[in-house]
Order: C-alpha cells, then structure tokens, then sequence
C-alpha cells in the first residue's frame, strides 16, 4: 500500500514552530527541491500565514501564493480555510466567502481543507459548494479534541452527514495532538467502512502521540498523512517526514517519497531555522496539553506574547485555567478562532484576578451563538451574567449577515482596487489598511 504525503513545513510546521514568522526569502531557494520530492501535496497558505505576512513580514500573502505557484509544476497546492471564517476570527458573509475561494485557486491553490471551530457542518457548506464551483478539491475536516462529550462514535456520525455535503476526501485534525495510537486506529476503522473517499490525518507531537497515532492510522487504512520535514517538526508541530518515510520502508508500505531531496531539505531548513532563534518555539514533549488541550500553534504564540508584555511567570496559572474556560463554553475543541478565545479569556481571567470580570467581544458573541452551536452546554449563569437570554441565535450565523465585499471595495478605493487588497482589507482591516499604505 503506498502512504500519500501532505508536507506541511511551509505552514504549520514554521507556524507551530516559529510562530509564523518564515519569509518568502527562505522559501523559494528550496521550492524546485520539494516539487521533485515526490509528495502528494503542499500544505503552503491559509492558517495563521495570511495575517503574518502582512502584521510581521511586510510581504503579501497573495503574491506568497502566487510564487510558490510559479516554482512548484508538479504537486498540488494546499491551504487551510477556517469555513466561514475564512482566514480571520469571525464570520464573513457568502460574497466575501466565495470571492476568496474564487481568487485562491485563481492564483494557486489545488486543494482548499475546510473546518470549523465547532464542528458545524452549517459553516462549512457554502466554502465546500465554492470550492467544487471553482475547480479545486473541497477536503471537508472534522476537529478532533477529547471532553466527556466527545467520543469515536460522535466524530464517525459527524463525518458521515459531512460527506453528504459532497467533499472529496475527509482530515481528521488533531491540531492539539490529543489522539491516542490506539483510538486513532479504531476511529480510522469505523470511518473506512462508512465512507469511501480518501481519509488523510493531521496531527501534532506535542503530548508525545503522534508518531503512533500515524503508524496505527496507516495500518488501519489511512489514505494520507501530514508531516514537516526534521528542522521544523515534532515537538508542537507534524511528526518528521525523514522518519515516517524511513519508517514506512521495508514493511508493506511505501511513500514513493525520494530520500536524497529529504536529505537536501533537511539540511537547508535547519540552516534557514538559526535565522529565527528569536521565535523558536518548544520541540519537547509536553503531557500537559492532555489537560489544556492547546494547539501547537498557539503554544508557540502564547509564550511569545507573554514574554512580549512581561507576563510569561503566569504561564503555568493560565495553562490550568484553559480547561475551565473551555467548560464553561460547552468544550469546544481548540482550534482558531476558539483556542484564541478561550485562550484569551484564561489570560484575562488570571491577569486581572477575577473570573470574567473582563471578556472580550469574541467571548460574548461566542456566547450569543455568533460562531454557531456549541458541541456541549454553555454555562447559563455566564450567560445571564455576560448577555441576555435573548441575544442568543439559533440560524446559521452568517445568515445574520449582510453582503459586505461592495462596502470594502470602497472603503479602500484610494489606496487599491485590486481584488486582492479588498479581501486582505475585510479580513484583516488596520493590518491590511497600514500594509498598503507603506506599499
């Protein structure tokens, strides 16, 4: 059986390990090399990419995008979309959605992975309709996370009525690295005999798992896998291409993965990685996230923006608070936007010494049913304490929403009318606004 690889080192392996901050000018020197590795695809756009491009790198995530894509002839281009939050923190309405999808694989993108935050199939039904509408191939995902609420059984029934939406092959995203060898394989099982496309999984070494988790994930059938080449693996990030692929060899697998390109990647990224000391994040094992459950990206992120503002000895405080929060929320699984949320929340919770005695607005519009239905119950003393009963909606949250690319268009018609700066602009408005201005 040959074992298809996603190499992820281009997105989440730099954003679970260097907080995101890889530039254009370390990625396109290696670009022929890994076109010619024998990979299924690329993971290179979406996530947290698009908003550090233009808060840190000064660069533009479209013409990003737009380079990979003239080097790379031979292997299909992957990016990560947050369903109807696109690549922001909240939900845009469907005319931005589908104008962003549109010119994504207009400029590059073969393979677009949709999830949501909650696992509501109602959030990524319109981003899998657009995606299939433009040509590109709709991964539809399911959020992997462990609760009281959650189990095999609950993910396998989800999957099922998300491959009824049409999607071309199913990821299970493990973004905390929460699951077990042994649940994986099971889980891999049930799924192989209710649905028939390809399964792909992604997963992090934070806790310690996920080597296993992929090794059982293979002998229970799993189509592909997600990992990120030595510099920038394990640890918070994908387990290591080198050692999945060599691992593979001999037994009654294969990769078709070409271990003398392995070896040159190997060797320029860990030089590229001395550049970024200063981002370095953890690639130690770490049980912990067993309980906090926090995704490697934002592990990363969190210790970087604690240490910013002088606040990193309340690291450990905030890390027992995290599942408390989540609780309260209904245990959502913690992915973008609500591991921000959630992690925020724990933040202001310990900082200011009084649970909820200051919430953001992400925290409240969760509340109001803003990101969609929580998996669980949400704690209605919050809810009476934070927001009234009646702001709480039922619909589909961006049926509440008006079109809004028409607006945008002319918000920022003096400084550009190119396609690309409006959406930038309605995803990311001051970041966007200042990054054109110093265009």
């Amino acid at each position: 059986m040959t074992v298809k690889f996603t190499e992820t080192v281009l997105r989440d392996g730099q954003q679970s390990l260097i907080a995101t901050r890889l530039k254009t000018e370390d990625i396109v020197p290696i670009l022929k090399t890994i076109d010619q590795a024998g990979y299924y695809a690329l993971e290179v756009w979406g996530g947290a990419t698009f908003d550090s491009c233009m808060r840190f790198l000064d660069e533009d995530p479209w013409q990003r995008l737009a380079t990979i894509r003239k080097e790379i002839k031979n292997t299909k281009l992957q990016m990560l979309l947050r369903g109807q939050n696109i690549l922001g923190y909240k939900h845009y309405p469907d005319d931005v959605l589908e104008k962003f999808i549109k010119k994504s694989i207009e400029t590059g993108i073969d393979i677009i992975r949709i999830f949501d935050a909650l696992n509501d199939i109602r959030n990524m039904e319109k981003a899998i309709e657009y995606t299939k509408k433009y040509g590109a191939e709709a991964q539809g995902t399911i959020v992997y996370t462990t609760s009281p609420i959650h189990n095999s059984n609950t993910f396998v029934e989800k999957a099922k009525k998300l491959a009824e939406t049409g999607i071309d092959s199913l990821c299970i995203k493990d973004m905390a690295g929460l699951l077990k060898p042994f649940t994986a394989y099971g889980l891999i099982k049930k799924l192989k005999t209710e649905i028939e496309i390809p399964i792909e999984i992604h997963s992090h070494n934070t806790a310690g798992f996920a080597f296993m988790t992929y090794l059982k994930s293979i002998e229970a059938g799993v189509d592909i896998i997600d990992t990120s080449i030595s510099a920038f693996s394990s640890g918070t990030a994908q387990p290591t291409t080198e050692t999945m692929a060599a691992a593979l060899t001999g037994a009654d697998y294969s990769s078709e993965l070409d271990s003398t390109k392995l070896e040159i990647m190997g060797e320029y990224f860990r030089e590229v990685r001395d550049k970024y000391q200063d981002y370095l994040g953890s690639y130690e094992v770490d049980p912990r996230i067993i309980i906090n459950q926090l995704p490697g990206g934002m592990l990363s992120n969190l210790r970087n923006q604690l240490r910013e503002q002088n606040q990193l000895d309340r690291y450990e405080e905030i890390l027992t608070e995290i599942p408390k929060v989540r609780k309260d929320l209904g245990y959502p699984p913690l992915v973008t936007p609500t591991s921000q949320i959630v992690g925020t929340q724990a933040v202001f919770n310990v900082v200011t010494g009084k649970r909820y005695s200051f919430v953001s607005n992400e925290f409240k519009n969760y509340l109001r049913g803003m990101y969609g239905t929580p998996p669980g119950e949400v704690n209605q003393d919050l809810i009476e304490e934070i927001i009234s009963k009646d702001e709480v909606i039922t619909n589909r949250p961006a049926d509440n929403l008006e079109p809004a690319y028409q607006k945008a268009a002319a918000e920022i018609k003096d400084l550009s009318s190119r396609e690309e700066d409006i959406l930038s602009y309605l995803l990311f408005p001051e970041v966007a606004e200042q990054f054109l201005k110093n265009k």
